[in-house]
């Protein structure tokens, strides 16, 4: 623990000093600016306060359906949802869900000491990642009911690893590890840790929440108008240059675009490059005539899973990067989607590409060859959009099951 303790401490001061000249490192280390005087100035006379902590915006959208069912099942509960990464704090540090939204202090035995002194939490959870060694043994040593939720392992991690012994023991302060499938509660049974619950992906819960709660767009079904569309989501450079291809072959259809982040040359190469014409969705007006534009660019953040609901094929980039992002937002609508090689590493694009409600692709012309039966064949595509949609709504439940397990805990 010494080396794992020195390396916090180092990890800390790298980002003060990364943060004179990097944007995010200085966003991380102001954030946790005065933490302690801040959270007590919060939090410190309230009671009943069940403590969430997400790595990032990916995390957060798994643990939001747990916080929202805790607060709907016992409104007096206090939530206080903490996030390491700048990109998940700076984003959701206005969610209403939760009653106090912090960056975590960094994981110093002091820190973690005076922070717990502060919050003291009636119950912990953990989404997916995060095993914090001080934070994990002290709440333990209190006796604070502790859990990880959604969390998938892997036999290549560092837990099976033999110099992770130390991992291991993180792992048995939880008071249960809710895990996706059965592979993972196998791998940790054979570390002889068993408090483990095959409940799956809060996230299903998530996304059928957010297809109940779609929103109606006017300017997308202006768009739309009569004709089909596809829908590409946050798509990167690499994925771009496919679509184009995709795009120019197939002028009847409208397209689209939602870039994951908006670099506007990247956008004003895109758009340059669409022989159908397009247009940015912040520059469209009520008058705007859409006769002669093919590709409609979602140049905004904050309705692309709403939009996914008027299409009939989507496409998830990041998949020629470090991994695809958010596959459930549009399979939960029945869309059959493509995207690229790198994704392995999420269980439900596996699934999906195994029932036949999406393909990776590796070029443009395996995009193209993956596109054009669906184009034509109504049955072809009304089957996957069915297997789509079957796929997502037969994995709800993990909110119910962990949030009724929790409160449980607490109530005795």
């Amino acid at each position: 623990m010494f080396a794992y303790n020195t390396s916090m401490w180092l990890y800390e001061r790298a980002v003060a000093l990364a943060a004179l000249r990097n944007p995010k490192a200085r966003q991380w280390s102001e954030g946790r600016r005065n933490i302690f005087k801040r959270l007590e100035e919060s939090i410190s006379t309230t009671k009943n306060i069940v403590w969430v902590h997400c790595a990032s915006l990916g995390e957060f959208e798994q643990g939001r359906p747990i916080i929202e069912r805790l607060k709907e099942e016992r409104p007096e509960l206090r939530i206080l949802l903490t996030f390491f990464s700048p990109s998940g704090y700076e984003i959701r540090k206005n969610y209403a869900g939760a009653d106090f939204i912090f960056y975590l202090p960094v994981d110093r035995l002091s820190y973690v000491r005076r922070f717990l002194d502060i919050v003291r939490p009636v119950a912990a959870v953990f989404v997916k990642y995060e095993f914090w060694h001080n934070y994990l043994a002290e709440l333990h040593r209190r006796e604070v009911p502790t859990y990880v939720v959604s969390a998938i392992f892997r036999r290549d991690s560092i837990f099976f690893r033999p110099w992770g012994g130390a991992w291991r023991r993180a792992l048995r302060s939880f008071t249960s590890i809710y895990v996706q499938n059965e592979e993972s509660r196998a791998l940790l049974s054979e570390l002889g840790i068993n408090n483990v619950v095959i409940a799956g992906d809060t996230r299903f819960d998530r996304v059928a929440a957010i297809a109940r709660a779609a929103r109606q767009i006017p300017l997308i079904e202006r768009f739309k108008g009569c004709a089909r569309l596809f829908v590409a989501g946050s798509t990167w450079g690499p994925d771009e240059e496919l679509l184009i291809e995709l795009i120019n072959q197939n002028p009847d259809i409208r397209f689209v675009v939602a870039p994951h982040e908006m670099d506007e040359e990247r956008i004003a190469k895109l758009a340059a490059a669409i022989k159908g014409g397009a247009v940015r969705y912040t520059q469209v007006s009520e008058d705007t005539d859409f006769e002669n534009v093919q590709v409609l660019i979602l140049n905004t953040v904050g309705i692309l899973s709403s939009v996914y609901g008027y299409a009939e094929w989507g496409y998830i980039g990041g998949g020629f990067g470090v991994g695809i992002h958010n596959t459930l937002e549009a399979a939960t609508f029945g869309l059959p989607i493509a995207f690229g090689p790198k994704y392995q590493k999420f269980k439900e694009a596996c699934d999906l590409i195994s029932i036949g409600a999406a393909r990776s692709i590796s070029s443009a012309e395996e995009l193209v060859e993956w596109f054009a039966p669906l184009r034509d064949n109504i049955a072809l595509l009304e089957m996957q959009r069915s297997a789509a949609r079957h796929y997502t709504e037969s994995n709800c439940g993990a909110t119910e099951l962990i949030t009724e397990a929790i409160l449980s805990k607490i109530e005795r």
